[in-house]
């Protein structure tokens, strides 16, 4: 029953090979297909060839190319942000700025619900923390209302789409109530961007506002390894000389930086890519809903959570699933609250609607073997997803 460090023999992106047997992948973060993309490929092996496998060394001393310095400045363009910083995970991003700029005397406001990286950054630094309740303006409003009486430098800091429930931070209030306290907002999009927004450039772009800082991921929609800040271009020099997460580091390897800058090029020449997840998943949520199932999130995110609730009951589903061809992600505590346990799904936008009429007919079927649709007549499944 153990779920977890499963190894993949094999990946053709939407589908796996894992003990001989094939599954349909409805747990990867490959929101829009790109890591088996030619072009994507191609990249990385010039790059391999041209660079070799590794800088052996951090950005700050030998490990800059001018591949990463291309590659934050095109960033810089797509997010409509002045500079951009490469870190070489998502984790080190969060890390390495929010340690770097927030101090004493500072405020650090902290969604209770964000990603464990924003979590620990905040805990690095040197600044007040203080969680307000997730997506709660009123809470987070009380706290602005005490750093403001009391002078303090503050920080807003949240997830632009949270990658468990699949819901959306309320950002355009939030950039309200940022400017009304003097407050800086920071948005963390490594599941929004590339997915999101007219441009791809995430939640924000979504909500329609702009952030201070924005922070993403090369791991989902990118198709690589890393991550980047952007933002003002002093604030980003400051980062440069003071996030340790940075300048202890080994830098991007030439071929995640080329990728990423592959990825990019499709992400703005592409949008269809990201109108077809979201289809994707749409169909699949709705599908799920109609038969019986508890699903969660927003119609705008790819991410499709099914809510089981017992943490055993989700483990077996999970094994039940699996048996029926379906790779997902089973989630517990700390990720969600106790009895909230949920199978997390998550679409790419090369999925096929064959596949998809499989993952729909596996889940219901699972759904009858665990007792969770005890009243789903045959044949329901693929007629409630067309």
């Amino acid at each position: 029953m153990y779920p977890y460090f499963i190894p993949l023999h094999g990946s053709e992106g939407t589908e796996v090979e894992i003990a001989g047997k094939r599954l349909i992948m409805i747990g990867s973060n490959n929101y829009l297909g790109l890591t088996h993309h030619p072009e994507v490929r191609d990249a990385a092996i010039q790059a391999i060839r041209q660079y070799g496998t590794s800088c052996s060394g951090s950005r700050f001393l030998n490990g800059t190319l001018e591949l990463h310095e291309e590659l934050e400045r095109r960033l810089s363009v797509f997010m409509g942000q002045e500079a951009t910083l490469c870190f070489s995970t998502g984790f080190q991003t969060n890390l390495g700025a929010i340690s770097a700029i927030c101090g004493k005397g500072d405020l650090i406001l902290c969604d209770r619900e964000n990603h464990a990286s924003i979590i620990d950054g905040c805990r690095l630094a040197f600044a007040d923390v203080r969680k307000f309740r997730h997506n709660d303006l009123a809470d987070l409003e009380s706290h602005l209302s005490y750093g403001a009486n009391h002078q303090k430098g503050m920080l807003i800091v949240v997830d632009g789409l949270y990658s468990m429930m699949g819901d959306l931070a309320p950002l355009a209030e939030m950039r309200a109530l940022a400017d009304r306290y003097g407050a800086r907002l920071m948005v963390d999009e490594a599941h929004g961007v590339g997915v999101l927004g007219n441009n791809g450039r995430g939640a924000h772009e979504h909500c329609g506002i702009t952030p201070d800082l924005v922070m993403g991921t090369f791991s989902k929609s990118f198709a690589s390894l890393g991550g980047f800040i952007s933002g003002p271009a002093k604030v980003i020099h400051y980062m440069r000389h003071h996030a340790r997460a940075l300048m202890f580091s080994a830098s991007i390897t030439p071929a995640a930086a080329a990728a990423a800058l592959a990825a990019l090029d499709l992400i703005e020449t592409r949008p269809d890519m990201r109108r077809r997840v979201l289809q994707v998943a749409h169909r699949v949520r709705t599908g799920l809903a109609g038969i019986g199932f508890q699903t969660a999130g927003t119609l705008a995110s790819p991410i499709v959570p099914v809510i089981v609730g017992d943490q055993d009951r989700m483990l077996r589903m999970w094994h039940t699933l699996f048996d029926c061809g379906l790779f997902t992600n089973p989630v517990t505590q700390p990720a969600v609250l106790p009895g909230q346990d949920l199978i997390r799904t998550s679409y790419i936008a090369s999925h096929t609607d064959a596949q998809i009429d499989q993952v729909l007919a596996r889940f219901a079927e699972a759904g009858r073997r665990e007792g969770l649709l005890t009243d789903l007549p045959p044949n329901s499944a693929s007629a409630a997803g067309r």
